[in-house]
């Protein structure tokens, strides 16, 4: 059975990114797949501070605790769920901090996107594609866009449009399909 994880994308106090991760995480569990389980990851949970490893992650040569537990839970993935928010057209800090703190964890491995911004948060995700496309992650292409004007009460409180649940399944499918692929490589 595949492993994919359902990344949470902010640290921000009060932000909408784990009301959307606990959303596509209950969808995710609502289908009873056979072919993979979810996993609910919250970054923020790692404290992960602005690449304070000593060599690049690249060598794997980690020192600290937190980059050491980091790396056993993204290793323990076959693919990933990013939620992602979008601050200033591109991903969080921090999601892109939880990203670039690790290398060889994530090679081979399959992605899919879950956004939300002014403007569905497409501009974090374009930027979010080419940063995994450096560490071997292979992108599907279904994602989920949600409007702060539309899928949000009052921009806060998450309230998607009914189609959107179509949708997280659509990239559920996609992302099972590329993540049991990949595993082969692996």
């Amino acid at each position: 059975m595949l492993r994919i994880a359902i990344v949470t994308g902010s640290t921000r106090p009060g932000r909408n990114n784990e009301a959307v991760a606990r959303w596509v995480h209950e969808l995710a569990r609502a289908e009873k797949r056979a072919d993979a389980e979810f996993e609910l990851v919250d970054i923020a949970d790692y404290k992960l501070p602005h690449l304070d490893e000593p060599m690049p992650p690249s060598t794997g040569k980690y020192v600290h605790a937190h980059t050491k537990a980091w790396s056993e839970k993204i290793k323990s993935f076959d693919a990933y769920v990013f939620v992602t928010p979008e601050y200033n057209h591109g991903p969080s800090a921090a999601l892109k901090t939880a990203i670039d703190c690790l290398h060889g964890e994530w090679a081979n491995k399959a992605a899919s996107f879950v956004s939300y911004g002014s403007m569905g948060g497409v501009r974090a995700v374009e930027h979010l594609r080419l940063v995994l496309a450096a560490l071997d992650i292979a992108t599907v292409r279904a994602q989920v866009m949600l409007s702060l004007f539309t899928d949000f009460e009052a921009f806060k409180t998450l309230k998607p449009a009914p189609h959107h649940a179509g949708e997280v399944h659509t990239m559920l499918d996609q992302l099972v399909r590329w993540g049991s692929a990949l595993r082969t490589l692996r």
